[in-house]
């Protein structure tokens, strides 16, 4: 059975082990993969780039664990959902959706027993139990409540108009690589064949997409598609984040000019 982990709990803190141990106590012939524990608290559109683009590369019928702004409110029930052929454990908080762009295709509702203390690792026991309840051979809507109201956040999209495109940044990697919120096919719908001019703050520009990295001079800036297929902003040999000066969207940061004068989240595309 193949559990994967994510979660924005970092490496230093116990949890993380003691997570895996709750989980190998319920099911002891578990296969622990771990996605990422250096999700940025609070962080939506991040956490669902990470974990979209990860599950649909597994094995049909992997559980996927979420432990992501699990006690941003305080929780009333965990969700467990079946999408496209791979299971979901996540809080409800409206990361789900994100995830799978658009109602699951089946979510259940798994509650908290009266009198327990809430905590991450209470969490995992409730995973973990339905884990062991559908390997062994229960049905999905037997395990939990089925269909329950759960909180529903919609995707970030870039903001678009007939000649240009605002995007947002959703990830950083660690080598300081941008990836914005515009998928080859979003880029190509709105370009309909234009020239095209990514503009920056700092008065650079790129103006022609790369392959590779290895395209650009040593210290150029340079845009490519990624493995994910989004439109991802790098300086060859350079951190692209710190010289262009661009941080991650932060949905909750609700002062869009504040966010923009201090972080410098958004990239805009011109089409001409």
């Amino acid at each position: 059975m193949l559990i994967t982990l994510t979660s924005d709990i970092g490496w230093q803190d116990y949890l993380l082990g003691a997570a895996k141990g709750r989980i190998l106590q319920a099911i002891p012939n578990a296969n622990l993969a771990d996605i990422s524990h250096q999700l940025t608290p609070y962080n939506y559109p991040q956490a669902a780039y990470v974990c979209q683009n990860a599950f649909k590369n597994f094995p049909n019928f992997t559980y996927h664990i979420v432990l992501a702004n699990l006690f941003e409110t305080k929780p009333k029930q965990l969700l467990l959902a079946f999408h496209n052929n791979q299971y979901i454990l996540c809080a409800d908080n409206g990361l789900l959706t994100m995830i799978t762009e658009t109602r699951p295709e089946l979510v259940i509702g798994l509650p908290f027993e009266d009198g327990k203390t809430i905590n991450t690792l209470y969490c995992i026991d409730i995973f973990a139990t339905a884990i062991a309840a559908l390997g062994a051979g229960n049905k999905l809507e037997t395990i939990g409540e089925p269909d329950i109201s759960f909180t529903e956040k919609t995707p970030i999209k870039p903001s678009v108009g007939p000649d240009w495109m605002e995007a947002h940044v959703i990830f950083i990697d660690h080598f300081e690589n941008v990836v914005l919120d515009v998928t080859r096919d979003g880029f190509e719908d709105i370009r309909k064949g234009r020239n095209f001019r990514i503009e920056f703050r700092n008065k650079q520009f790129i103006n022609q997409l790369s392959q590779t990295y290895a395209d650009a001079a040593h210290g150029d800036a340079l845009a490519l598609f990624n493995a994910a297929g989004y439109l991802e902003i790098a300086i060859n040999k350079g951190n692209a984040a710190g010289l262009l000066g661009l941080n991650t969207f932060v949905e909750q940061a609700s002062n869009s000019y504040l966010q923009n004068r201090l972080f410098y989240n958004t990239v805009k595309i011109f089409f001409q």
